[in-house]
């Protein structure tokens, strides 16, 4: 059997699933993006997607919820301009994919003369960055609820304070096809699991949380009895953690950020300052300084959507735009943006691939997909004990950032306090607050143990939610304010 080459194979099911049953051939869709050219527009294009999502979830031994859903339509979008017209319909028709067509071109009122002239076609470069299978169907109903009853069976039996056990998992199965006024054909198909874990522990009357998990783009068969028990540790040490912790110290103090997910704090309170509709508008921090010194050296920034397998990765972006490894930050110099189409445009330079949207009813923008800073030389018990006094943050929970001045505040789920280079007992109720760009230049020292989150994150802008990775070393970062309850 001789395999289709990935992006024609990756066309054929979207067509199949998104064109064929509704009589559609890609000559309707150049006769619409025909319709909306006829105007002065800048830019046009459709974003067909079919979506099939199912979650369960378990608690006390019982399945609480089960869902299955399945959303198909499509999305118009022309641009002129910085104004942007668009249109959605979950019908995909000929009739409404030009009726949408000729109420977005009304953006502009400029009618070219003659016929309206569409780019010849241009395929989508080729990528596989993860396997197009379908991971709700990689396990039956009756295996999906016995794996959440391995994680409460497991959860239990790690130790008797353990009085709750939540689980949960989710499946997608994610196709979209992207038409663009320059030619452009793409489709992408998208697998995405996640296995969420939560436990309550309970001792002499006092109840703490702690949670776990992970996912990315691959089948149900990633969680294996090893992987279900890695999730069940952390979240059962992360409780029984919090049963022993003091309340926090406040002030101004050094604090050791630990690797993986704390890069949360790095995607909220410096990534989005990068997004460029932020700095095309100056409402960024970071806006006028490419080229300047915006952190301290060795601090080297990255947002890579073609990272195997992870969670924010993308074969292409949701604008039909191959997706890139962007170098932010190198070395403590600001080099660029994160750019989708419109933007790019805007500020004349080329997209990132990074033009991403929650679904056909949205509106694609400049979003990260996996942001993360490089390691460094440094062993992270070194960074431990190069401490007087401060904090240690191994894990976070939400956090909120002003785009506009890059001040934040995140509230840490499992921290430690360090005295003399040693960690002495965990706190509990710490919050760090600070500002994105003034906490860059205060990295001190950087780890060698970069890593990756477990596959957990989503991102939120504007109402629009999509996945994404975050990641870091362990990094010392001095002069932040922790609030504390002590």
């Amino acid at each position: 059997m001789i395999a289709r080459e990935p992006t024609i194979e990756r066309l054929a099911i979207a067509q199949a699933l998104l064109l064929d049953p509704f009589g559609l051939t890609p000559a309707h869709l150049q006769r619409a993006l025909g319709e909306i050219t006829s105007r002065g527009v800048d830019d046009a294009d459709l974003y067909f997607q079919y979506t099939r999502s199912e979650g369960w979830s378990l608690e006390e031994g019982i399945v609480k919820t089960g869902s299955f859903s399945i959303d198909q339509g499509v999305g118009v979008r022309a641009v002129s301009g910085e104004k942007t017209a668009f249109a959605y319909s979950d019908d995909i028709s000929e009739a409404s994919l030009l009726d949408a067509a000729r109420t977005v071109r009304s953006i502009s009122a400029q009618t070219k003369a003659g016929r309206a002239r569409i780019a010849s076609k241009k395929i989508a470069k080729s990528r596989s960055l993860y396997s197009g299978h379908d991971p709700i169907a990689s396990l039956s109903s009756a295996e999906k609820i016995e794996l959440l009853g391995k994680v409460e069976k497991l959860a239990r039996a790690r130790d008797p304070r353990v009085v709750q056990v939540m689980a949960g998992l989710a499946g997608e199965y994610d196709v979209v096809m992207v038409a663009r006024a320059d030619g452009t054909l793409a489709a992408d198909v998208r697998p995405l699991v996640r296995l969420s874990v939560t436990v309550m522990a309970e001792h002499n009357g006092r109840r703490e949380m702690g949670s776990s998990g992970g996912g990315g783009r691959f089948g149900l068969a990633y969680f294996d009895d090893a992987r279900i028990s890695e999730y069940v540790n952390d979240a059962v040490k992360a409780a029984l953690t919090n049963l022993e912790a003091r309340p926090a110290p406040a002030g101004e103090m050094s604090v050791v950020l630990g690797p993986g997910w704390p890069g949360i704090l790095l995607h909220e309170a410096i990534g989005h300052g990068l997004e460029g509709d932020f700095n095309r508008k100056g409402s960024s921090a970071f806006s006028g300084k490419i080229g300047k010194r915006v952190a301290a050296k060795g601090v080297t920034v990255l947002d890579d959507g073609t990272i195997s397998d992870r969670r924010g990765s993308l074969n292409v972006d949701d604008e039909g735009n191959t997706s890139q490894r962007n170098v932010l930050i190198e070395d403590g110099i600001l080099q660029g943006y994160i750019q989708d189409s419109m933007n790019a445009r805007l500020m004349g330079v080329k997209p990132t691939g990074n033009g991403r949207r929650e679904s056909y009813a949205h509106i694609p923008m400049p979003r990260m997909t996996n942001t993360y800073m490089l390691g460094g030389d440094k062993d992270p018990q070194e960074i431990i004990a190069s401490m007087k006094k401060g904090l240690y943050a191994s894990n976070f929970g939400g956090g909120q950032v002003d785009i506009t001045s890059g001040k934040f505040v995140f509230s840490a789920s499992e921290a430690y306090w360090v005295e003399n280079g040693k960690i002495l007992y965990p706190v509990k109720g710490a919050t760090i607050v600070g500002n994105g760009p003034d906490a860059l230049t205060r990295v001190s020292l950087i780890g060698n143990d970069m890593a990756l989150d477990s596959g957990v994150g989503t991102c939120g802008k504007e109402g629009q939610s999509v996945p994404v990775g975050v990641g870091q070393p362990t990094l010392r970062i001095d002069g932040l304010t922790v609030g504390g309850t002590a």
